[in-house]
């Protein structure tokens, strides 16, 4: 027969504890991070609108900041064109500026963010957007669209 020390019997608790302990705290932590990776899909984006122009009765044209669900960090840029309808400004088209994601949340919704935003009120109307990239690399180059009954056009 073979006998168990104590110390070894000891030994062989506190590795089952040991391991019970973090079984627990991963199944936690996976538990959590679930619940708040859900609650953070299910909340609208955040936005924050940069530059606005209003051509006379014509057109409204907006460029908003979208931050990216997937990266804190990271923003698109919707530029949109409004018509007059009914006295009203109703949506006529959208585009995203750049890339989806391509522009940086914090320099883009901070000072200086809008480096050139020139729109002039004639039938077609032109329109150019550059933005503050980062501080360091400063603006990007100039986007050139042209609005024609309401809708945007590479220009």
């Amino acid at each position: 027969m073979k006998l168990i020390s104590n110390r070894n019997r000891n030994r062989g608790r506190r590795t089952t504890t040991a391991a019970l302990a973090l079984l627990t705290v991963t199944a936690l932590g996976t538990a959590g991070a679930t619940a708040s990776d859900a609650a953070t899909k299910a909340a609208a984006p955040q936005t924050k609108q940069i530059a606005s122009s209003v051509l006379g009765s014509d057109y409204k044209i907006t460029l908003t900041a979208l931050r990216s669900p997937e990266d804190q960090y990271a923003a698109s840029v919707r530029l949109q064109v409004y018509t007059q309808t009914g006295g009203a400004w109703k949506e006529s088209d959208r585009v995203t500026v750049g890339d989806v994601d391509g522009w940086f949340w914090f320099p883009l919704t901070g000072k200086g963010a809008v480096c050139e935003f020139s729109t002039a009120s004639t039938e077609p109307a032109p329109l150019a957007v550059s933005l503050l990239v980062t501080p360091s690399i400063g603006c990007s180059e100039a986007t050139h669209y042209v609005v024609k009954q309401g809708r945007v056009f590479a220009g």
